[in-house]
């Protein structure tokens, strides 16, 4: 596929966080786009319908009507079926129909790219980098997963941007196995742990990638699966130390903000958790590779500014002590990455987290309970909720009491709380002085605002 040949783009169910990004990278290069979403309801105007419109993105209500002979592309998610009424009008009128991840990666085909992959930490890491190399004023682009709060504080829904400079960075997804579509400069696998996928499925799929990339190939060395895919070990990161070209260690938490060497140099960056650590070493590994200084990558990082539900700070009650964190962990050792974060602010954690889909539950709900129990603390509580439904015939046939059951077997406390509201209720009763209270889950558009309440609530 070559973008060039198409000049007017419609994308059903623009509001995604994948689609969303292409539209606006389109409309950045100059592309008419329009876009339609069952979250569009006419007499109403989201915040991002309005931030589209100023972009001038066309946006629709999804009936149809929004395609008509102008259209030369009709670009569709793989949660859009066939027997949807704007895929069908596509097909009576003979217009192409493309999957997201194939316009991406034809994107991606046309300038220099940076791909970010691995099963956690993507959109953190690609927001790392763009960051870094924006400070060195290389004016990246960027399609990611996630809104960059320093894009977002623009007016931008903060997850694309198309800059004037040569390098493209994105995050390469392997859960729909699309990751084998890109052929990116400089790659960089995080981890590679069973999420979506089986191991030896994820391990084929990223050493396709590994194969598709004509530079530097970085892995994480302390990741078993991931290490066992370097190219060249000069180019890898470790937060432990060993024989690579980038080394950690000396992590420390303070509050909100964490602080490490990097090949024997201090550093500082305003985020939580030892997981970022390791995001932060990628970063450095894949800048360094584009030529940027080291004190600069440092320098860079001290201001980075997060991203949207990455334990994000939605809140304080600093007389109490009591603290919201919103974050979009949502598989076993995301959600122990944050619960463990969140240790280190304050003695107490109510963690509570929404499954994604009955899939994916039925799939991790061993290793989740696993995984939970053994970070838990004696007065830590994990609350999951009711599975969110996106629709679809999915088999429903399982029930999020399978992990708490388990969490309480092996001696932590664990509840299951229901809907959201019953998830808040729960919270406010547990709520004492000297606690981090910690909202997870993913795909929920309307997940955020749960910890919103909670904070107003406190």
């Amino acid at each position: 596929m070559n973008i060039q040949d198409y000049q007017s783009f419609f994308f059903v169910g623009i509001a995604g966080t994948g689609m969303s990004a292409i539209a606006q990278y389109l409309r950045g290069c100059g592309k008419t786009v329009t876009g339609s979403d069952r979250l569009f309801a006419p007499g109403t105007k989201s915040l991002l319908q309005q931030q589209f419109e100023d972009m001038g993105i066309t946006c629709v209500e999804q009936d149809g009507n929004g395609i008509d002979e102008s259209i030369d592309l009709v670009v569709v998610s793989t949660a859009i079926e066939e027997s949807n009424v704007e895929y069908q009008k596509a097909l009576s009128l003979n217009i192409p129909i493309a999957k997201r991840s194939a316009v991406l990666a034809a994107l991606s085909d046309q300038v220099k790219t940076i791909a970010v992959g691995g099963t956690s930490g993507k959109s953190t890491t690609t927001a790392m980098i763009f960051h870094i190399l924006t400070q060195a004023g290389l004016q990246p682009s960027l399609m990611t997963g996630a809104g960059l709060t320093e894009l977002q504080e623009k007016g931008l829904p903060g997850n694309a941007y198309k800059g004037d400079g040569e390098w493209l960075v994105i995050e390469a997804d392997e859960s729909d196995g699309s990751i084998i579509g890109y052929h990116p400069e400089i790659a960089v696998v995080l981890n590679v742990e069973r999420d979506h996928k089986e191991a030896d499925e994820l391990i084929e799929l990223f050493t396709t990638f590994k194969n598709h990339t004509k530079g530097a190939f970085i892995v994480n060395a302390d990741n078993e699966l991931a290490a066992g895919l370097s190219a060249n070990k000069a180019y890898d990161f470790s937060a432990q130390g060993g024989k690579v070209g980038v080394k950690g260690g000396s992590f420390k938490q303070s509050g909100f903000s964490i602080s490490f060497k990097i090949n024997g140099s201090s550093c500082k960056v305003p985020v939580m958790g030892a997981h970022n650590m390791e995001n932060a070493l990628a970063a450095f590994a894949v800048c360094t590779q584009v030529g940027v200084d080291k004190k600069e990558i440092i320098k860079a990082l001290a201001n980075f500014r997060g991203i949207y539900r990455r334990t994000q700070l939605v809140g304080e009650k600093k007389q109490f002590k009591q603290y919201v964190i919103d974050d979009f962990a949502h598989n076993p050792s995301e959600v122990a990455a944050a619960i463990a974060a969140c240790q280190l602010v304050s003695p107490r954690v109510i963690a509570y987290f929404q499954p994604h889909g009955f899939g994916p539950l039925r799939f991790m709900h061993a290793e989740l309970s696993q995984e939970v129990a053994k970070v838990l603390r004696p007065n830590d509580y994990f609350l999951i909720g009711d599975v969110y439904y996106a629709g679809g015939t999915v088999d429903r046939n399982i029930s999020p009491t399978v992990v708490s059951t388990a969490i309480i077997r092996e001696g932590k406390q664990a509840h299951y709380v229901g809907n959201k509201q019953g998830a808040l209720t729960e919270m406010i009763t547990l709520a004492e002085e000297n606690t981090t209270f910690l909202i997870m889950g993913a795909r929920d558009p309307n997940l955020d605002q749960l910890a919103k309440d909670l904070f107003k609530r406190l």
